[in-house]
């Protein structure tokens, strides 16, 4: 079974390169605890390829921090 980064990242991987929030990556993988997803998404926005800002999240279409595959 793949780990929680396993999984984040392939969300945000079929994503791209439209950006996700937290929230919504919680949400759609089912994780239990927000901060899984917050913890998860912080650490590959410091991979290469992989960008965390602040914009608009293609899902809920909130205004918050978000990350997205900037390169395959």
């Amino acid at each position: 079974m793949a780990t929680v980064l396993e999984r984040v990242r392939a969300l945000i991987e079929r994503l791209s390169p439209a950006p996700i929030c937290d929230d919504c990556i919680a949400e759609k993988l089912d994780l239990s605890v927000r901060q899984h997803a917050n913890h998860k998404s912080r650490e590959l926005a410091g991979a290469p390829g992989f960008e965390r800002r602040k914009d608009i999240c293609s899902i809920c279409c909130g205004d918050k921090i978000v990350i997205r595959r900037t390169s395959r």
